[in-house]
């Protein structure tokens, strides 16, 4: 049974427990204990005898008939239990860096003989032990070797969760480039993983912060680890508790290891009884505890949990007519309409003062108007205000149109409302408007085409006409985004990694505040207006984080609807409970290593053509990457 579910939550989202045994040929009772008695749900078990050597077999010449001194015969358990109930562990004697060539070579063999035993049983994971030494080249060519031949089986590399806070390069000193360089010399490949050995003492928060973007799938945390309480049971720090947290939020399963150091208070509760005949059974209750005090997901949270790190194409709103269910989806956004309407009831009252208001109409359009929802919340603004209105909504869909015309009927608004069937940049307005209203922004502001769009529609705003939005700033940051990386990776082609991607951020690691990139402003009146822009951006890391992997750069938008008014997903003024947009995810071909005192250069462009919009960028330090998307070979915005 899962250690508990979240409120909200899937049943695929509960979290899973796992210990850690030594070594037996009796792999029934082990389950047995550990699981029937215990309550873990698997356990992470050593699979060969750890006495076991190659050399000493040779040597003794039996190698052709010796039998692997493996934990017991596959047929001791079904096969959906070794599945479900053990994760492999491969000898942690093993050390493939060694001088020592007798036991490097026995290292090769062992590693490959345990791997093939793992697969064989169908496990669904094997533990790696952490490289030995500074230089672990010879391990991940082995491990190299072995991950094309997998199919079900992930490899989790053991890493101590560390970081001193010297300034030497050891790898020792930092867990973190030690996983680095082993992953850099395994590619990146998808079924290599890293489970982190939590420790006692815990690195700084921005050090922390890094994982996240990583592919942990489990946290190993020791019986030492564990503080005690006021009535002298295990429990956890405050930071540790955050950290378990984090984890749990991630889908990472927490193993606890190591032999029981508390002594518990005697009581006849059953809780005492039941740890009497199971040792750790209180560390487990506790991993239970904070599985289960997390807050639950909030409802558009818990519809969003299959949009979690899943790469989508932005829309292309000019080149292709929205489907019914897209218009649908950003329609139910209660929150946006609501900032629209506040924004369109201040630009009347400016416009018309209380003693005009029974006598001025407000000549207001809506540009790109699609099924209704902002003449209506343009309708209401002048209802809540007590202006008049007349509203034009200018639709290029035909198809919306159609769904416009009966809103219009069933509404009553057949007085107030015209419908224009017609690309706003071709129209001929029959007079000038006071107000232009539309919903053009894309998760990077102007990836949609904004600026052209309403470049196009302001020839027919008055000179003092005001736009809704007035305007709108693109923002990035780096990303450490492992997922997403192999995800683009795994369609080995140069044009997914020239692509931006909408994408619900989710185990990423955000490594420096977001920076503005382009602003446009509207109307824009002057004779030397340009869409194309350009912006050079430098970032620093945290001094306390170490070092990371930047594998491309998270993008956000923010809008100045009206004078106070504002909408956007820029994480720090991100405005609550909105759900139309998902940021955008800029990925780099080669992912690059950034320190805390080298700052990382990035450039960006936006390029118009005749026919098209396309974004360029490129790193140029601490190591330049190649431009991205030159001419928008791969991706680009049709006009």
């Amino acid at each position: 049974m899962p250690i508990g579910e979240r409120g909200g939550w899937e049943r695929c989202e509960s979290m899973y427990c796992g210990v850690e045994t030594d070594f037996t040929d009796d792999v029934p009772s082990l389950l047995s204990f550990h699981i029937s008695t215990g309550g873990f749900d698997y356990v992470l078990a050593p699979l060969m005898n750890p006495s076991y050597r190659p050399s000493l077999v040779e040597a003794n010449g039996s190698s052709v008939t010796q039998v692997l001194p493996v934990s017991g015969s596959d047929l001791v358990l079904a096969p959906s239990q070794w599945s479900s109930h053990v994760v492999g562990k491969v000898s942690s004697w093993i050390d493939l860096d060694s001088e020592d060539e007798v036991l490097r070579m026995d290292s090769e063999t062992t590693l490959k003989q345990e791997i093939a035993w793992a697969t064989h049983l169908s496990l669904q994971a094997c533990l790696l032990p952490t490289p030995k030494g500074a230089s672990c080249a010879n391990y991940a060519r082995c491990v190299n070797q072995i991950l094309p031949g997998l199919t079900n089986l992930q490899l989790w590399l053991r890493v101590p969760l560390v970081k001193s806070d010297g300034d030497s390069m050891d790898q020792r000193n930092d867990s973190w480039e030690l996983w680095n360089s082993f992953r850099l010399l395994c590619e990146h490949d998808s079924k290599l993983s890293v489970a982190l050995d939590v420790m006692s003492n815990l690195p700084s928060e921005s050090s922390l912060g890094r994982w996240m973007g990583e592919s942990v799938r489990a946290a190993i945390v020791s019986t030492d680890s564990f503080l005690t309480n006021a009535r002298g049971y295990p429990c956890l720090s405050k930071r540790h508790q955050k950290l378990i947290a984090g984890f749990f939020d991630h889908a990472v399963q927490v193993v606890v290891s190591g032999k029981p150091v508390h002594s518990l208070p005697k009581a006849s509760d059953s809780n005492t009884e039941g740890t009497q005949r199971y040792p750790l059974r209180s560390y487990l209750d506790y991993v239970a505890y904070l599985f289960q005090k997390m807050e639950p997901l909030p409802e558009q949270e818990r519809l969003e949990l299959g949009y979690r790190d899943f790469l989508q194409a932005p829309l292309q709103p000019l080149m292709d007519n929205l489907e019914a269910q897209t218009y649908e989806t950003f329609e139910r956004d209660s929150i946006k309409y609501i900032q629209y309407q506040r924004a369109v009831a201040k630009a009347l009252v400016d416009r018309v003062p209380d003693d005009k208001a029974s006598e001025l109409t407000t000549v207001l359009m809506v540009v790109g108007a699609g099924r209704g929802p902002l003449v209506r919340a343009s309708l209401q603004a002048a209802e809540e205000t007590d202006r008049k209105l007349k509203v034009y909504a200018v639709e290029k869909n035909p198809n919306a149109v159609v769904t416009l015309h009966n809103l219009v009927k069933m509404e009553g608004w057949e007085g107030m409302v015209t419908i224009i069937s017609c690309d706003m940049r071709f129209w001929t307005a029959p007079e000038k408007a006071d107000i232009l209203v539309s919903e053009l922004l894309g998760s990077f502001g102007d990836n949609e085409l904004s600026p052209e769009c309403l470049d196009g529609a302001q020839r027919f705003l008055k000179p003092d006409g005001i736009s809704i939005p007035s305007s709108y700033t693109s923002f990035i940051q780096p990303v450490t985004a492992s997922k997403l990386y192999n995800d683009v990776k795994a369609h080995k082609d140069l044009a997914h990694f020239e692509t931006p991607y909408v994408v619900k951020l989710h185990s990423v690691a955000r490594l420096a505040p977001s920076q503005s990139v382009f602003t446009f402003t509207h109307p824009n009146f002057s004779t030397k207006a340009n869409n194309q822009r350009y912006k050079k951006l430098r970032f620093n890391l945290p001094s306390d984080a170490g070092p990371a992997l930047v594998h491309g750069f998270a993008g956000y938008f923010d809008s100045v609807l009206y004078k106070d008014v504002h909408l956007g997903i820029e994480p720090t003024t991100a405005t609550p409970n909105m759900f139309s947009w998902f940021p955008i995810f800029f990925p780099l071909r080669k992912p690059v290593e950034v320190h805390p005192d080298s700052p990382l250069e990035v450039h960006f462009w936006r390029c118009c053509g005749s026919s098209k919009v396309w974004y360029e960028w490129t790193v140029s330090s601490p190591t330049p990457s190649p431009m991205h998307n030159t001419n928008g070979r791969s991706y680009w915005v049709g006009l």
